[in-house]
């Protein structure tokens, strides 16, 4: 469901576009937030050569990074409330080249306490879409009172 058929879905998606736009790495890496609904997140960033390896690929850490934050982000619309990476397996599965990698992440389980979120993620080469890791994410679920207690002093 979209901001516009879901009406409770609105201020999440307000309060998760703020918190975003207040995270220094994804402007570092230059990532956007391509798509969210409830339950979903899309990430994307477009090739440069500093996301570059060695090689002219993306480096795997742009890769693990959108992962860890689409599956945080896509957490975080069941009901709006404060997440944190738990864990996560990455299986990277190809060479991302091309000229984008798009991650989408998608919860498998919401749970109260703990949400299992499931990513995709593919380069764009020539116009189309190569599957380059997937990824399944353990994501904490906190609380008010939890999220108080690990804010930054800045």
């Amino acid at each position: 469901m979209s901001e516009q058929t879901d009406p409770d879905f609105a201020p999440i998606a307000m309060r998760i576009r703020a918190n975003v736009g207040r995270q220094g790495f994804m402007g570092h890496v230059g990532a956007e937030l391509a798509e969210l609904s409830r339950g979903t997140c899309t990430l994307a960033v477009d090739r440069r050569p500093e996301l570059l390896q060695q090689h002219g690929l993306f480096h795997g850490g742009v890769t693990a990074f959108l992962v860890d934050n689409a599956t945080t982000i896509a957490a975080a619309t069941s009901r709006g409330q404060p997440v944190l990476t738990a864990e996560y397996k990455l299986n990277l599965l190809s060479p991302a080249s091309g000229d984008r990698l798009i991650c989408r992440a998608r919860v498998i389980k919401p749970g109260r306490q703990v949400a299992v979120v499931a990513a995709d993620v593919f380069c764009v080469i020539d116009g189309r879409e190569k599957h380059t890791a997937t990824a399944l994410a353990s994501i904490a679920m906190l609380d008010e009172e939890a999220a108080a207690r690990i804010q930054s002093p800045a």
